[in-house]
């Protein structure tokens, strides 16, 4: 592996065996955290839109885990 930091960005180069799978997940969590680091939202906000969404999913696949 190799990490190279330029001025705009920062470079990973990984083997070509590399698990893509696992790659995906940490880069969807990395893309996460620089969004996030931007958002001006205020935890009370991040807390209602997670009760909503939680209790969204909850409604439309309920039905599947209680018979």
């Amino acid at each position: 592996m190799q990490i190279e930091r330029t001025n705009k960005e920062i470079l990973i180069r990984l083997s070509s065996g590399t698990d893509l799978i696992g790659l995906q997940r940490i880069l969807d969590y990395l893309k996460f955290r620089e969004i996030a680091s931007k958002s001006e939202a205020l935890q009370e906000q991040i807390d209602k839109i997670a009760i909503e969404s939680k209790k969204s999913w909850w409604n439309k696949n309920k039905d599947r885990f209680i018979k």
